[in-house]
């Protein structure tokens, strides 16, 4: 057993759950075997505690690297605040330079812009503006938006009724009972059944992720834009995921939507702490009705990271790179598929692409997939986000190594052997289903 291995059983006896995200818990990958924990990292490369080296094919820090890790600029940007003082009791200029940049993205619509550290809490405040500036409580959503009491209490009522919406089995635990019924949740490109909560809801806001796993058909964002306009309703875009990966900037500018407020976190700070409530000017003003504040919103690293991060985008043109590489890995993908007869769904933007085997048996041939090809120096899984440091001879060696994995799957479902015979511990768990 490994290093990393070792501090995650020491650490599930003092942090409940082990870890601070599900997405991070080595019983989502590969339990029992699960590296766990990096020591360092550099473009896509991380190093665990025991210093093997592996090339990361999987998450990218769960999609916050879109530049890679350790990127140059970045980091020096941020030493040098490191070195000048994070925290004073002045504020830092660059939130100012920051919120500049993020308006001057978002025009001719925005007009105000809030900060945060984390993509959950930047959902909250959306959500509290929305609310502040409509008057109204009620919320309509569709997609993944974070843990807080507004969005979990949707499983409030006598069933779980985020499952087969969006997250099968989370315990509203904690969750006052008193929002029951205040978010209402909708599936995407399902216009009808948004305009039947509309029509029987008084809502604040419309509150949801541009495209996850499919595309809007039949003129559905616009269809929503419009009833949001004509109803007096906030339509919110969460881009926390979305941002930056198809175009350099939210997700809607592809498809010509502009929101009333839109959300953003994750690749704006290529790995450092920092999310954003960009909205029009009257509507953020209602931020001044309502209290909104938090001492570490102020510090200074998150600004420094975002803005330097948006230069060094701007200049790689990154959002068209990793769109590139993320559209040859669903053919690549397919065509592993293809030449073993082994049948595969593809869903999420190219620049964040899953793939599903097709079978009774695809969580077991997932842990096959993330044990095998970390035996071969990869973190990978049956997803990959990518980011500027996959270079084509990384993606090459990550197919090769790949090819005679989808070789063995192919026996498994026909029968050739078993495929549990093969394992070198549990199946790992699944983590949840999103909406759209």
């Amino acid at each position: 057993m490994g290093k990393g291995q070792e501090l995650y059983k020491k650490a599930k006896t003092m942090i409940p759950g082990g870890t601070m995200l599900l997405s991070k818990r080595p019983e989502q990958h590969l339990p029992e075997h699960w590296p766990a924990y990096f020591s360092k990292s550099k473009g896509c490369k991380v190093w665990d505690l025991d210093g093997r080296e592996y090339i990361d094919c999987s998450m990218m820090g769960i999609g916050t690297n879109t530049l890679g890790y350790c990127n140059e600029a970045v980091d020096a940007a941020v030493m040098e605040v490191v070195k000048n003082g994070n925290m004073t009791t002045l504020n830092c200029p660059e939130e100012v330079e920051l919120a500049e940049r993020l308006i001057e993205l978002n025009k001719p619509w925005a007009g105000g812009v809030r900060f945060s550290r984390a993509g959950g809490e930047a959902n909250a405040i959306s959500i509290r503006i929305a609310r502040a500036f409509t008057g109204k409580d009620k919320v309509a959503v569709c997609g993944y938006h974070g843990w807080h009491d507004w969005y979990l209490s949707v499983n409030l009522g006598e069933d779980d009724a985020l499952a087969g919406y969006l997250l099968t089995g989370l315990d509203p635990a904690g969750v006052p009972r008193g929002l029951h019924n205040s978010t209402l949740p909708f599936h995407y490109n399902k216009f009808e059944e948004l305009l039947e909560i509309v029509n029987h809801n008084d809502l604040a806001a419309i509150k949801m992720e541009v495209s996850r796993n499919m595309e809007p058909n039949d003129d559905f964002l616009n269809k929503v834009r419009k009833l949001a306009t004509e109803r007096g309703i906030v339509l919110i875009f969460d881009e926390c995921t979305s941002g930056f990966r198809e175009t350099f900037g939210g997700l809607y500018r592809k498809y010509g939507v502009n929101p009333d407020m839109a959300v953003f976190s994750k690749t704006i700070g290529n790995g450092f702490a920092i999310s954003a409530v960009v909205g029009t000017k009257e509507i953020m003003d209602a931020a001044q009705k309502t209290w909104i504040s938090s001492t570490f919103w102020t510090e200074r690293i998150g600004p420094t990271a975002a803005c330097a991060t948006l230069k060094e985008m701007e200049r790689v043109k990154s959002w068209e790179i990793i769109t590139e590489i993320g559209k040859s890995n669903k053919e690549r993908w397919q065509a592993l598929a293809d030449k073993y007869g082994i049948k595969i769904l593809h869903k999420g933007i190219p620049a964040i692409a899953f793939y599903f085997f097709d079978s009774p048996n695809h969580l077991a041939y997932k842990t096959y997939v993330i044990q095998e090809m970390l035996k071969k120096g990869f973190l990978a899984n049956t997803c990959m986000y990518t980011c500027i440091a996959h270079t084509p001879e990384i993606l090459d060696a990550y197919y090769e190594a790949l090819d005679p994995i989808f070789a063995r799957i192919n026996d498994f479902e026909n029968g050739g052997a078993d495929v549990m015979k093969f394992l070198d511990g549990p199946i790992c768990q699944t983590g949840f289903a999103r909406l759209n």
